[in-house]
């Protein structure tokens, strides 16, 4: 499987391996956001739709 799309609340880097490189990561590579979980979920990327059209482009 080289098409794999993984979730990361926190950090990428180490997660390529795992993605491959016709993978996909929906992540946040920087620090120091502050504000309710669903607000940042939000504004980082972290909706279903965002990961469904992350899905949708390795496919």
């Amino acid at each position: 499987v080289s098409q794999r799309v993984v979730v990361e609340a926190g950090v990428t880097d180490s997660w390529w391996k795992y993605a491959g490189s016709h993978g996909k990561i929906v992540g946040l590579d920087r620090f120091g956001e502050s504000a309710p979980a669903g607000q940042l979920f939000n504004e980082f990327g972290f909706t279903v739709d965002n990961v469904v059209a992350n899905v949708e482009a390795v496919l």
